[in-house]
């Protein structure tokens, strides 16, 4: 059942409408499986839970899986993020209150990547929000965080003639990533492929079903994301695999999701984000609008970490080995102190040598600086290069 939340804006002597949200039982909830649990065992995927869902780990070789996406295309299952409705006159007020960005500045049709921090600026999650009307507007959320961010909006939305409805379980969510990505959609919709700009959203249709076509994605390479009724996602998968057969395109992992993200520089809430630190600590500062005309959670904060800096600073690393830092490995300054953490580190399978990213002092986040990282007890020198490690040509 969707939980929906209606705000109008109160006159000072009557009590503005509320409906309650669903209430969680205190028992485990059962680990949720997706429309395309089905089509996932018959591909003989590798499953793992994540954020309370049963979720494709890999279904062959990650590695191979991350090379397809890279040179052809890769599939992915998302449906496990959260799909969260506001709608309403001041829906786009609400946002701009509720979230970093200035949400009621996107064009129809458009969509943009934000954040939702706490009052003191640390960041409860990154998000995509997309303009889907005049007066509605489509967030989303990663899985891990789509019940805390339902909950923020709906209290920063008190007091906004809006409605904010989780419409989750609504939406399954599928993605089409890589070069050739276009060429396996552009038989699948009428759609003109090559008109749908970056961070553009588009009702449509694929393989005769209706779908929201967003050219979005979370791996550095060009993409599609397709917001699909559920009932229709496992035909949709089947014609996507039928249309890529002669692409190469792959069904894809998250295993391999993480080191495509890792290698075009994109950060993962929980490693790289997170309550603890500010949009300005990830070198994302420019996603927060201090200037936008509606107030907003955090930006007293916010404004003093702009104009003081932060005292950590998000900085890619690079190694001289296949040794990989991981994620909590120590990192070293020349003396040997500790003088920061690794956020998340693998070999790149694109590169061939190992990355990580990691937080430091900002008078060690200059691209050529010597450092290490401890890794299972032996020093491993770093450099800290520029991010993202990879970026594709076009």
């Amino acid at each position: 059942m969707d939980r929906v939340i209606l705000h109008q804006r109160r006159p000072a002597d009557q009590v503005g409408l509320v409906a309650v949200p669903a209430t969680r039982e205190d028992h485990p909830v059962e680990t949720r499986r997706t429309p395309l649990h089905a089509e996932h065992e018959a591909l003989g995927a590798q499953f793992t839970d994540f954020a309370g869902w049963r979720m494709p780990l890999r279904y062959d070789s990650e590695l191979a899986e991350h090379h397809a996406v890279r040179t052809s295309a890769g599939l992915f299952d998302l449906t496990h993020m959260g799909e969260i409705v506001l709608s309403g006159p001041e829906a786009g007020r609400a946002l701009d209150h509720a979230l970093v960005g200035h949400a009621s500045a996107i064009g129809v049709g458009r969509a943009r990547y934000t954040m939702i921090t706490q009052a003191d600026g640390g960041v409860l999650d990154d998000l995509i929000v997309y303009r889907t009307g005049e007066q509605e507007y489509l967030v989303v959320a990663n899985a891990s965080n789509a019940a805390v961010v339902f909950q923020a909006l709906v209290e920063r939305a008190e007091g906004f003639d809006t409605s904010v409805v989780d419409k989750s379980v609504d939406y399954a969510l599928l993605a089409v990533q890589g070069p050739a990505s276009t060429a396996i959609l552009a038989g699948l919709t009428t759609t003109d492929l090559a008109s749908v700009k970056y961070y553009a959203s588009y009702p449509t249709e694929v393989a005769g079903r209706p779908a929201l076509l967003a050219r979005t994605g979370y791996t550095g390479e060009d993409g599609f994301e397709l917001f699909l009724d559920p009932a229709d996602a496992p035909a949709v998968w089947q014609a996507l695999l039928e249309a890529g057969r002669e692409h190469d395109l792959r069904p894809a992992g998250l295993g391999c999701r993480d080191t495509l993200r890792l290698e075009a520089g994109m950060p993962l809430y929980g490693n790289e984000l997170s309550a603890a630190r500010t949009p300005y600590h990830a070198n994302l500062g420019r996603v927060v609008k201090l200037d936008k005309p509606e107030d907003f959670v955090g930006r007293e904060a916010l404004a003093a970490v702009a104009e003081q800096g932060a005292e950590a600073k998000l900085v890619g690393l690079r190694t001289t080995s296949r040794r990989a830092p991981r994620h909590g490995y120590p990192v070293l300054d020349a003396s040997g102190s500790v003088v920061g953490e690794v956020t998340s580190g693998a070999l790149s399978p694109t590169l061939g040598y190992s990355v990580a990213m990691a937080y430091v002092p900002p008078a060690l986040a200059e691209p050529g600086t010597a450092l290490a990282v401890d890794i299972r007890g032996r020093q491993e020198p770093v450099e800290v290069v520029a991010l993202p490690f990879y970026k594709r040509n076009s």
